[in-house]
């Protein structure tokens, strides 16, 4: 099984299941065969995990989920089939935040989009991590200023980020654009601001 949803073979996957795997096996560093279709962006062999009631917040040993792993993959195909699976969406990653978070810093728009509009996936917008920092923060902090980010920072905007929250240091994320030099995410910031 869980070789099947590493590589993504859905008919091996389904096979499986059908001979009585159990959907919930861990391997050595206690991933599922979810986390591992979802880390992969296998759609079917998680689809077929999902409709056989795998869990969506089955962590693994660095406190990874399957639904947390899709802000980093920047998968909207694998939220869409986790979301009918209906994870918890305030569990958080061992940098303590949500899947928000790491879909800013890595400047996947179209998946901040989704988890935004969705109206089945609700994400606190102004969660914020261990380090002091939220999705907005990520994004300025640890992108590159380029047009993902920006367009990542006009959705955080858009859906009602608090563009005056801070880090652990009072600075925002209109001073650090400005200190990063990144003009255009600078300018975005007091217009919403």
């Amino acid at each position: 099984m869980l070789k099947a949803a590493r590589a993504g073979d859905a008919p091996a996957v389904r096979a499986a299941l059908d001979r009585g795997a159990r959907v919930e096996a861990r391997d050595a560093k206690r991933r599922t065969p979810l986390l591992l279709a979802a880390t992969g962006d296998h759609i079917e062999a998680a689809e077929a995990l999902v409709e056989a009631g795998a869990d969506p917040d089955a962590l693994d040993w660095r406190h990874d989920t399957p639904w947390l792993v899709t802000g980093v993959t920047g998968s909207v195909k694998m939220a869409r089939v986790l979301a009918a699976a209906e994870p918890d969406y305030t569990l958080v990653n061992r940098y303590g935040g949500t899947s928000l978070i790491p879909a800013s810093e890595r400047g996947h728009a179209d998946y901040v989009r989704e988890v935004l509009t969705n109206p089945d996936i609700r994400i606190d917008v102004d969660h914020v991590n261990s380090l002091g920092w939220t999705a907005l923060l990520e994004a300025v902090i640890l992108g590159d200023g380029g047009r993902n980010h920006q367009r990542v920072v006009e959705l955080l905007l858009d859906a009602g980020a608090d563009p005056g929250l801070a880090d652990k240091k009072g600075v925002t994320a209109r001073q650090h654009a400005e200190d990063r030099g990144f003009t255009a995410l600078a300018r975005l910031l007091p217009a919403h601001g």
